[in-house]
């Protein structure tokens, strides 16, 4: 067997095997190295994909050519769209998996890309040579040599778990850590540091008095997460259930605390905030009397439940203890307690925005090893660092997308410029630009990008040529067709809207609130016969064209100010200063300059301390 690749993809989870799919489809050859063939795009937490701006993310990766939302799609067992009760930037699609059905899901489709070899092992030490890495070992002493490695470890380097007193090496639960790899990298100057997140109690549903629970059920219109046609609710669909803690549970929690190795000094690492455990929460808001929790299947087959909101690494008597005191659980059993995990991460301040290391040449960082939490994260890291690392060995340009291009482009500037005190998790308030990054449109930003990589393929490319060619006509027609009193106002009314006095043009209709293509379409034969030439994808086109109707104002006006800001991207000021001997600079500024070393004057004035009189400051050196 030749062990010698273009590119070698360590790790996979969720940015592996975005990472290794796209390099092997751009044509390197490419090899994926992961302890655990079996364990292939594991959901080491909650079986589900997407949420507030992580399913934008998801929505990205599948327009850019990569699998995520097409496996979600196959696998899922509930889909809901959701703040829809908010404006179109910020619907967000989520969908519950089956756990195992996606692991496999994954293994077919990367077993299968042409170019692509997987080996198990694990990898113990990278080899570098001139500052550039050229290969590495592993754990079976076998030495592999590459052009580029991206390296997608996870929670698995260094990997300690924590049930109360208990300490137990590992990645995952039942599955080793992995060693000597992250020294291996510190040899050469990368600076790392420890990150803590958890997992909640898994729960045998059959214990469960689901009557004493509320019902939360999907949703069985059109939304999905591909692009593609491809169709969807492959499995039986599921509901899941919601319930609430109670001052009986705090109290065994409170009870608890002196156990926890989150408050008695065992873990010294950050946890994330946005997602805290339950002892996390009762200390945080001491008056709330009340969390909810969310119950959800793992699989369209199995009787083991996850139980969102109870991450907990609390010893397992009291976690069972408290939970019996939710009237649903009384009779509970559990499959396993939940737990925290601390692993190591490397600070991403010390990489370019293709994800490739300042350090060491040809070395990319995706995933949680960035600092990050989250499936969708790590997916939208790894498609990035995949399609680098192949323009790399081939002498590509550079693939980054912009803060107005991508969610994508947003959290990986977040990480090079701002670094991370915490685990990373995308919000939509992270975006300045989320009217230009709604879930809804990726294909139209990112499609074309990626077919003339070569990533997304001539399928997709038609797709996208005939879907904006449906909504500019039908969006033409809004504009153009003009519409009488006497024929429309009967309807206005019905629909609780002001009737018109003179005539005016569709489009001004469809702006108001209580108007949609559909209703009014109902009133005007001509426009109607217009939405009926949409043969195919017809509610997903419908819905394109009533957004860019509806906000057209409010995505022009991001837009300008989206230009605006680009022209200070253009501005680059890379090796052009030394910081350090410019006084006029504050003493912040300086620090922070010579650690990030900005590419332009926009990603300068993006970085924590630095202020609008230290960017006028290189602005007026830069004129000089």
């Amino acid at each position: 067997m030749d062990f010698k690749y273009d590119v070698i993809v360590i790790g996979a989870g969720h940015a592996g095997c975005e990472a290794a799919a796209a390099a092997a489809n751009l044509g390197s050859k490419t090899c994926l190295i992961t302890m655990d063939m079996n364990k292939i795009g594991q959901m080491s937490c909650n079986p589900a994909v997407g949420g507030i701006a992580k399913g934008q993310i998801v929505r990205e990766i599948d327009a850019l050519g990569g699998y995520m939302g097409l496996v979600t799609d196959k696998t899922a067992i509930q889909f809901r769209m959701l703040n829809r009760s908010k404006g179109p930037a910020m619907w967000s699609p989520r969908a519950q998996c089956d756990r195992n059905k996606f692991i496999w899901t994954w293994r077919e489709i990367l077993e299968n890309i042409p170019n692509l070899n997987i080996w198990q092992d694990t990898v113990k030490e990278i080899i570098v040579e001139n500052g550039e890495i050229v290969g590495l070992r592993t754990y079976l002493d076998v030495e592999f040599r590459a052009k580029c490695v991206v390296l997608t470890a996870g929670t698995f380097l260094n990997g300690l778990m924590h049930i109360g007193k208990t300490k137990l090496p590992g990645g995952r639960m039942a599955e080793p850590a992995s060693y000597l790899l992250t020294e291996s990298i510190a040899r050469h100057g990368v600076k790392f540091g420890r990150m803590k997140t958890g997992t909640p109690v898994r729960i045998d549903g059959r214990s469960v008095n689901y009557d004493l629970m509320g019902t939360q059920d999907g949703e069985n219109d059109f939304h999905k997460f591909s692009y593609m046609d491809t169709p969807t609710k492959h499995l039986k669909q599921l509901q899941c259930w919601t319930c609430y803690t109670n001052e009986e549970v705090h109290q065994i929690l409170r009870n608890g605390l002196t156990d926890s190795p989150l408050f008695n000094g065992q873990i010294q690492s950050i946890g994330p905030r946005y997602c805290p455990s339950i002892e996390t929460k009762i200390v945080t808001f001491p008056d709330k009397e009340q969390h909810q929790l969310f119950l959800e299947p793992e699989g369209e087959t199995t009787k083991e439940l996850y139980l969102n909101g109870f991450s907990s690494s609390l010893p397992l008597d009291i976690q069972i203890n408290a939970l019996k005191k939710i009237p649903a659980f009384k009779d509970l059993v559990i499959y396993r307690p939940g737990y925290a995990i601390e692993y190591d991460y490397f600070d991403p301040t010390q990489l370019k925005h293709t994800l490739e290391s300042k350090i060491i040449g040809n070395l990319f960082f995706a995933g949680q090893v960035n600092g990050t939490t989250g499936y969708e994260e790590a997916g939208g890291q790894g498609i990035i660092a995949g399609i680098n690392a192949h323009q790399n060995c081939h002498n590509g340009e550079e693939f980054i997308l912009g803060r107005d291009e991508a969610y994508i482009g947003v959290l990986i500037d977040d990480l090079v410029t701002k670094g991370v005190d915490e685990p990373y998790r995308m919000f939509t308030s992270r975006a300045e630009y989320r009217i230009l990054l709604r879930q809804d449109d990726a294909d139209m930003r990112l499609t074309e990008k990626s077919y003339n990589l070569g990533l997304a393929k001539s399928d997709r490319d038609t797709l996208l040529t005939k879907k904006r060619e449906e909504v500019k006509r039908i969006t033409e027609f809004a504009r153009n067709y003009s519409v009488k009193p006497a024929y429309i106002n009967d309807a206005l009314e019905n629909l609780g809207t002001t009737p018109l006095r003179q005539g005016c043009k569709l489009i001004d209709l469809i702006n108001r609130p209580q108007i949609t293509l559909e209703n009014i379409s109902e009133s005007i034969p001509a426009f109607k016969e217009e939405l009926d030439k949409v043969e195919e994808r017809t509610e997903e086109i419908k819905e394109a064209a009533e957004i860019l109707i509806k906000y057209e104002g409010y995505i022009n006006r991001e837009r300008l100010i989206a230009d605006k800001i680009e022209r200070l991207e253009t501005i680059k000021i890379k090796g052009k200063f030394d910081y350090d001997s410019i006084n006029s600079l504050s003493t912040e500024a300086r620090q922070k300059l010579i650690k990030i070393d900005p590419e332009t004057i926009a990603q300068a004035s993006r970085i924590p301390g630095i202020s609008p009189s230290d960017i006028n400051v290189l602005l007026v050196l830069l004129r000089k």
